[in-house]
């Protein structure tokens, strides 16, 4: 069992390293068990040119290694491995505890940045093409497909929000739905029709993306759900928009969700339902899924912390000891990056 940290951040990822930036300058010395695959969906992205401060854009795993090396910078403790256990304590002040194997880590604060999966669909070639033309977020990467052929893979509001941002570079959209009915809401059906390269074809699904010469995508095979007719589209570009799966499932029973498994929180603020616990980015936010504004949530969650810790009196231990002594973890003056 180790001695009582201030702040343990569960995750990493821009909202996970963003939190370690915060509480590290705020000499909370917070631990971060970052998870073995560190960094988050960004690590399986290649360049990234809507993150602030790279003109000339960056790639994910670059950019991740840069977070990462900015929090240990100064003082962020990462521990490369995986949250396997919580216990979060019931009341204000009590010491949470997380295990990874074997090993109890105990805190007064804990900041979930577990982020989200993309759905993914499970068929050949989807993961030996991801970047190298198979995408999840049109968004990010849209601009790398000018006039090019593409097609969306969903059928509800987000493939048409998606479709809608593609249409702006691509030759053409086709948006792929495995039923007859689109999920989408009406208004959003009709802003995706009233686009000329946006082409809606249902009931099909895609059974496999093959590579042309060069590696890349050159192929989706299709197969119509009714007919079983099969269908090839020649495309370069292949964004799946079927959903995402929060990682919550390390706290669920103990931190209350929605009903898609995101963790809610209090109005504008990162606080969850058990006190001195804190959540951010993609774990929380299933609207904008950006790098920026989980950045941006990982910051709140970490002014929440230590706050809470600055305002919070310590629960005594078992044992009848006072726990996280704050004499040296009092809030650095640097703030918003400065």
């Amino acid at each position: 069992m180790s001695d009582v940290e201030n702040t343990i951040i569960v995750g990493s990822g821009p909202a996970g390293y963003t939190a370690a930036l915060y509480t590290s300058r705020a000499n909370l010395s917070p631990l971060v068990v970052e998870g073995f695959a560190w960094g988050g969906l960004l690590q399986q992205t290649t360049d990234v040119e809507n993150y602030p401060g790279f003109p000339e854009g960056i790639i994910g795993p670059e950019l991740m290694s840069k977070l990462r090396e900015q929090a240990e910078r100064f003082g962020a403790t990462l521990l490369t491995d995986q949250a396997e256990k919580v216990q979060l304590a019931d009341e204000p002040g009590g010491i949470h505890s997380v295990w990874v194997g074997d090993t109890e880590h105990r805190a007064r604060t804990v900041i979930l940045a577990m982020g989200a999966e993309h759905k993914k669909l499970g068929i050949p070639g989807e993961e030996e093409l991801s970047g190298r033309g198979v995408s999840y977020c049109a968004t990010c990467d849209a601009a790398f497909f000018r006039d090019a052929q593409t097609i969306i893979v969903g059928g509800g509001d987000s493939a048409m929000e998606e479709a809608i941002f593609l249409s702006k570079f691509a030759s053409k959209v086709t948006v792929v739905h495995r039923r007859a009915e689109f999920r989408a809401s009406k208004i959003m059906l009709e802003r995706a029709r009233e686009q000329e390269n946006i082409e809606l074809l249902t009931p099909y699904t895609v059974e496999r993306f093959e590579p042309g010469e060069s590696g890349a995508l050159s192929t989706a095979k299709l197969l119509n759900t009714e007919t079983g007719e099969q269908r090839e589209i020649p495309i370069t570009g292949a964004f799946i928009a079927v959903g995402h799966e929060p990682q919550s499932s390390l706290v669920a029973g103990q931190i209350e969700l929605d009903e898609n498994g995101y963790v809610r929180v209090d109005g504008r603020s990162t606080r969850t339902n058990r006190p001195g616990v804190f959540a951010a980015g993609d774990l929380v936010d299933h609207t904008y899924r950006q790098a920026i504004t989980a950045a941006g949530s990982g910051c709140q969650a970490a002014l929440d912390a230590e706050w809470y810790l600055r305002d919070t009196p310590e629960v005594p231990t078992p044992e009848g000891m006072p726990v996280g002594d704050l004499a040296e973890a009092q809030w650095a003056p640097a703030q918003d990056g400065r």
